[in-house]
């Protein structure tokens, strides 16, 4: 898979389903910029969740930069803003940290706010993958509908902020916004 070899813009969202292809598609945009920062926000509380993020961690390889937030997204941004190196960040993933503060009871309106805020203010671009979590059957249970309901807001108000939007399916990206 390639992506566009253009200079990146100030903020970058790519959305998609599970296994859409939107990490390898964020990811190749980074490394066609020259490489970046990698912001992972997941964390490993099972098997399964250990072998995913193995799986990202070969496959980027040592080229990368690797910091770890599962929750202060905002101020891990602005340290990797900060650096010398001027080198773009990618964030994967804003549905993984949205659970992250969902299990610790944070204000997730406040912690939106703050991340949005530090990506407007950003000195290096920044790309954010995100799944798209509304296509799917209403969840039966209540803490399901408010993840999907909080992706869904975090998923508008980062896309109302971004530059460009991507949507990818089947590995295929579609330019949402330019």
């Amino acid at each position: 898979m390639s992506a566009s070899s253009q200079t990146l813009p100030q903020v970058t969202l790519v959305l998609g389903g599970a296994r859409s292809g939107k990490s390898t598609y964020a990811e190749a945009l980074v490394e066609d910029a020259g490489g970046g920062i990698y912001i992972a926000t997941a964390q490993a509380y099972d098997q399964e969740m250990k072998d995913r993020i193995g799986l990202h961690q070969d496959r980027r390889g040592e080229q990368w930069k690797t910091l770890e937030e599962p929750i202060d997204l905002a101020g891990a941004l602005a340290r990797a803003g900060e650096s010398e190196s001027g080198m773009p960040v990618l964030v994967d993933c804003l549905t993984l940290w949205l659970s992250n503060l969902m299990a610790v009871d944070k204000d997730i309106d406040q912690q939106a706010a703050l991340l949005i805020e530090t990506l407007q203010n950003s000195a290096v671009p920044v790309v954010l993958v995100s799944n798209e979590v509304g296509l799917g059957i209403v969840p039966e249970n209540d803490l399901a509908r408010a993840f999907r309901d909080h992706a869904g807001r975090l998923n508008q108000q980062i896309a109302a902020i971004a530059d460009r939007v991507i949507f990818v399916a089947a590995g295929l990206p579609l330019i949402m916004k330019e």
